[in-house]
């Protein structure tokens, strides 16, 4: 049977390391992180993950400044609140929440933000700078805590093959191109596979270690898994309940019951990827700070 992968733990003792950093440069300096959190509208799931990141920087002491847009608000008001948290110097990280309602397009919110104050990695200078390498970059929060936990588990990554199921910009894509790199994290032969390949199976079988990043239930079946492999399921499916209809549970993109007896370890859901992506966006944002400030990151 295959260990857990336990991401509540590991984000417990990643967020206990930062906020004892931020202690220190607390007394230090006497400044601490900033990050602000926009979200236009009233989506609930939204709402709830806006509350969970202002949550985590209470936690670890940084500064956290939520705006809260109605949902006609224009694209130019957006902006013009988005030039104000890139001029702040009490900001260090900018997220706006998406999805943004339909009105207002993303890319150029995204492209409106400081890369130095992107922590959430999606603009394109930092998009471009994990392409050829350049760790002076953001990361993705979800690809982040992805590559974290597989560290964590696989004692050498030097020639591993790791597989890739997706090819989203949130998670397939930047994952694929940390993993690849020539540096102590990664140093991975990577296969990416999606929905055109006629034998998802083919290529997943052959994965030392296998990202899944679909967005379905049972993408991925026992089968399909080579022996020994390590699984990072990111999916979140929410399904009927099998033991009350009335019900709904929440699974990934792997059958993990079928998985567990094959893999050497995977992550479940809830509890698996899903507590890193937050803690990977504190870190993120500690960086931030860091690089602003001339700090060794």
């Amino acid at each position: 049977m295959a260990v857990i992968i336990d991401g509540k733990a590991v984000a417990a003792e990643l967020r206990e390391e930062i906020a004892g950093e931020v202690a220190a440069l607390k007394e230090k300096r006497g400044l601490v992180p900033g990050l602000a959190v926009v979200l236009v509208g009233q989506d609930p799931a939204s709402q709830v993950y806006v509350r969970m990141k202002g949550k985590g920087c209470d936690e670890v002491g940084f500064a956290s400044f939520q705006h809260m847009l109605p949902s006609e608000s224009s694209r130019e008001e957006l902006l013009s609140l988005v030039q104000k948290l890139n001029q702040s110097p009490e900001v260090n990280g900018i997220l706006v929440q998406l999805p943004l309602p339909k009105h207002i397009d993303e890319n150029s919110v995204i492209n409106a933000i400081d890369p130095g104050k992107d922590v959430d990695g999606f603009h394109p200078v930092n998009v471009g700078k994990i392409v050829i390498g350049d760790r002076d970059c953001f990361y993705p929060c979800t690809p982040y805590g992805c590559q974290v936990l597989i560290n964590r588990h696989v004692q050498s990554l030097k020639g591993k093959h790791l597989v890739v199921v997706g090819r989203s910009n949130i998670v397939g894509k930047p994952i694929a191109n940390m993993m690849v790199q020539k540096n102590d994290m990664a140093n991975c032969v990577v296969t990416v596979c999606h929905t055109a390949a006629p034998d998802i199976g083919y290529y997943t079988r052959q994965g030392d270690i296998l990202v899944v990043a679909a967005g379905r239930p049972d993408t991925v079946r026992g089968d399909m898994i080579k022996e020994g492999a390590v699984v990072i399921d990111v999916g979140v499916n929410r399904v009927p309940d099998p033991a009350d209809p009335s019900k709904t549970k929440l699974v990934g993109d792997v059958n993990f019951e079928e998985a567990e007896r094959v893999a050497s370890a995977i992550t479940p859901v809830p509890g698996g990827v899903g507590p890193m992506t937050i803690t990977m966006l504190l870190a993120n944002t500690l960086k931030a700070f860091k690089l602003h400030h001339g700090i060794k990151a």
